[in-house]
């Protein structure tokens, strides 16, 4: 009987550790997530939103903020974390040259020890700008 009762125990911290490493690792893995998430769809929104007309008129890269706005929130809505809550934030889009900046806030939760609670947030924030190689 004495054995069991061990057994029990290293089934019952069995199970808070991986409870553990499961919180963790939800903090720890967003910044790096939603870094990339922000990098990518920023990056193809901005080809998205590329006026073809303009370029070959004049021979310069020029966007539509609108369609950029557009296409970013259609992407990042589609692979986001549904758990979540992301605040996004545009600054400084410019239409030529194309350049934007983009920050987005997560609020991941919260947490409570003893009798103060609070919350975290991760902030990603990044600047684009759209090249072409003269050939």
């Amino acid at each position: 009987m004495k054995e069991s009762y061990w057994g029990y125990w290293l089934i019952l911290l069995g199970i808070f550790v991986i409870v553990i490493m499961m919180l963790i690792n939800s903090v720890t893995t967003s910044t790096t997530q939603d870094y990339y998430l922000i990098k990518e769809t920023t990056e193809a929104a901005m080809v998205d939103a590329v006026d073809y007309g303009y370029y070959r008129e004049y021979g310069e890269l020029r966007i539509n903020k609108e369609k950029f706005v557009e296409n970013f929130l259609r992407r990042f809505s589609e692979t986001v974390n549904i758990n979540k809550t992301y605040d996004i934030d545009f600054y400084d889009i410019y239409e030529a040259p194309p350049k934007v900046s983009v920050k987005v806030t997560t609020n991941s939760g919260t947490y409570v020890v003893g009798s103060s609670s609070g919350n975290y947030d991760i902030t990603n924030k990044i600047d684009a700008v759209l090249e072409m190689n003269e050939n």
